[in-house]
């Protein structure tokens, strides 16, 4: 740890400023102060050192032998702290210019689109974006691996290691094609008729999955469960699957929500199974991260899903 008698940087410059002008008026203007600032900060400089550092006449300001020795070191302080800044700005540079982002298959397909569209409204075409769309498991591991800058997610849990914040919530729902038998029943189904039927379902690990396995272990504990008629990777694949007859599916009322409205899927009403999920952002532990993921992320909230 540097001693309390270390001048800051400022100070140095001034210094320098003062010995390369030879007159405090001068070296004032060009630092933004005024001349009795510039003397007060001289007088501090020399309190800091314990000796004095500029002798002042009326011909104008010169460094003493102990100031000269201080300017010779505090050129070298400067310099590094240029190269550091330099070095620095470079690194702003290359993140701003680029964007490891990971998200889950419901996330990517419709919601980041038009967020993506807003951070290239903002920043521009120079910042380019890398998209790896993932199940929600995945997406935590890639996030905390640091293949990822930031993630977004939609299972109920998220791993050590990462922080998140809400962007919004989605809802799960019951489908099934036109013609199905459950389209002409006038009471719900119920969770133990939900559990008996063998589902076209997403794989493990993902948040869909996880929201409805998580739902019927609090709703029926015990109760068994049919295998899955099918296990598919992609909302799309699901769908197309339940319109040829494969079985019925819970899916997000996002990926959904079109194909209802459009009769070409039909929600089923479900009795006493909530299937509501929060839709996440999250990051490596600690401050969000900066640059083009800090933007992304406050696009993401600024007008919650749900």
């Amino acid at each position: 740890m540097l001693s309390a008698r270390v001048p800051d940087l400022d100070s140095l410059q001034l210094l320098l400023t003062v010995a390369r002008t030879g007159s405090f008026g001068t070296a004032g203007r060009e630092l933004g102060l005024t001349q009795q600032a510039v003397s007060a900060r001289v007088r501090t400089i020399e309190k800091l050192v314990g000796v004095r550092v500029i002798n002042r006449s009326t011909r104008g300001s010169t460094l003493t032998e102990a100031g000269a020795l201080l300017a010779d070191w505090a050129t070298r302080v400067i310099d590094a702290a240029h190269e550091l800044d330099v070095a620095m700005s470079a690194l702003r540079t290359e993140r701003d210019d680029h964007l490891d982002v990971a998200a889950s298959y419901t996330v990517a397909e419709y919601l980041l689109p038009r967020w993506l569209a807003r951070l290239r409204n903002e920043l521009g075409p120079a910042t380019g974006v890398n998209l790896v769309v993932r199940n929600s498991e995945q997406v935590a591991a890639l996030v905390l691996d640091g293949a990822a800058a930031l993630g977004f997610v939609e299972g109920p849990d998220v791993p050590a290691g990462l922080d998140m914040t809400a962007v919004g919530s989605d809802e799960l729902v019951v489908v099934v094609p036109p013609g199905h038998p459950w389209t002409r029943r006038r009471r719900p189904i119920t969770v133990e008729e939900l559990a008996a039927v063998p589902l076209v379902t997403r794989e493990r690990g993902s948040g869909t999955r996880q929201v409805l396995d998580d739902a019927f272990a609090a709703a029926a504990p015990g109760e068994h469960r049919a295998a899955p008629a099918l296990e598919l990777s992609a909302t799309t694949a699901i769908r197309h699957a339940v319109l040829a007859g494969a079985g019925p599916a819970v899916l997000s009322l996002l990926a959904v929500g079109d194909d209802i409205a459009a009769g070409r899927l039909v929600r089923v009403r479900l009795h006493d199974l909530p299937l509501r999920r929060q839709l996440r952002g999250i990051w490596p532990e600690g401050p969000v991260p900066a640059g083009p993921a800090r933007d992304l992320l406050r696009i993401a909230t600024t007008r919650p899903v749900g």
